[in-house]
């Protein structure tokens, strides 16, 4: 089994968001988001659903989101500010900043109250973080009882023969900065049993999580009201 090797936790220059950005994320995404609303079951005909996207980097799902149709305002979070100047730039291309509201803040230390969201979501945070716990405690925190987490991220391979075939299967039409950005992250990945670890520690259950591709697990779990 390969150590974790974690990489830099904020991507903070133009030239890591402008290239992040021009991945092609969209079937990822679509995926992302369809089973996101097939997990979140009938949406609420009158009520704006409140959802909380943690590590939104270029805003690429809030807007897949949005484009869904359905009633919600979304609160896209990221610590990197060279993110969000290219997020928005997208969010008014699309002409949703009515839907969409981008913030800068950290998501192991937030601002938000407890019990803020109908529903959390995050897609490839967590492997940037050192210590993903305090992170996963946050977004438990201001999530509402009832409410929905749904955390998507990258699993660590066994060894590096795998990294490599997922770089050339998954990344192989890329230029060599997005291959290295690939090949690092997995490498920063955690496994099932260290995500599993994670959750009983900051009081999730811990069968919330299962592997649901050879490259991703997937956190899917509602908050019971205490």
């Amino acid at each position: 089994m390969l150590s974790r090797t974690l990489e830099p936790e904020v991507m903070d220059t133009a030239s890591e968001a402008v290239d992040y950005d021009g991945m092609d994320h969209s079937s990822v995404n679509r995926l992302f988001v369809d089973d996101f609303l097939a997990v979140l079951g009938p949406l609420p005909t009158t009520e704006t659903l409140q959802v909380f996207d943690a590590g939104t980097g270029t805003a690429q799902i809030p807007l897949e989101l949005i484009r869904r149709d359905i009633r919600a305002q979304i609160t896209a979070s990221d610590l990197a500010e060279q993110m969000l100047i290219v997020a928005r730039e997208n969010v008014r291309r699309a002409n949703r900043a009515d839907a969409i509201r981008l913030v800068r803040s950290d998501c192991k230390q937030l601002p938000d109250a407890t019990g803020t969201y109908d529903a959390v979501m995050s897609n490839s945070i967590v492997h940037h973080i050192p210590e993903p716990r305090a992170v996963l405690a946050e977004l438990w925190r201001i999530l509402k009882p009832d409410g929905l987490l749904f955390i998507r991220d990258l699993m660590r391979p066994d060894d590096t023969t795998t990294v490599e075939r997922f770089v050339r299967t998954y990344a192989g039409d890329a230029n060599t900065h997005q291959q290295q950005m690939f090949r690092d992250s997995l490498h920063a990945a955690l496994t099932i049993d260290e995500v599993r670890a994670m959750l009983c520690q900051v009081g999730i259950p811990a069968d919330g999580v299962s592997p649901t591709s050879d490259r991703h697990w997937t956190i899917s779990v509602r908050k019971r009201p205490q």
